[in-house]
């Protein structure tokens, strides 16, 4: 995963695309590691499904709550992506999803304060 700027669902489709083709590696090695490999592709692309809705939201408020939503499961997506990376077999693959995941966090919690704070007016 590159540092360009680069649009936010386009971001979060790129993640979800990372972890959908590590999923089944993932999955195979153990029960444990199946549960992890779920709980972070459900979380993960739950980050995307939710600015996509946030990107048609019926106002500014509802946008928000959608962005709040995503920011949430970025934090779910951390913390399984972390989770996983105690496994030394895995702290490889599972460093740039962390990072990303931590990056999301940022992004949209800052995305929601800003969503959450009335519109300033401007006076003629």
């Amino acid at each position: 995963m590159t540092q360009t700027k680069r649009d936010l669902r386009q971001r979060a489709f790129e993640l979800a695309e990372v972890v959908f083709k590590l999923y089944p590696k993932l999955a195979a090695t153990s029960a444990a590691h199946a549960h992890l490999a779920h709980q972070l592709l459900r979380s993960v692309t739950a980050i995307g499904a939710l600015l996509e809705e946030g990107a048609v939201a019926s106002s500014r408020r509802d946008m928000a709550q959608k962005y709040s939503l995503a920011l949430r499961e970025a934090r779910e997506s951390n913390y399984w992506s972390r989770l996983g990376r105690t496994d030394a077999r895995w702290a490889g693959d599972l460093a740039p999803v962390a990072q990303e995941t931590h990056e999301f966090v940022a992004m949209l919690t800052a995305a929601v304060k800003k969503l959450r704070n009335p519109i300033a007016q401007s006076t003629p």
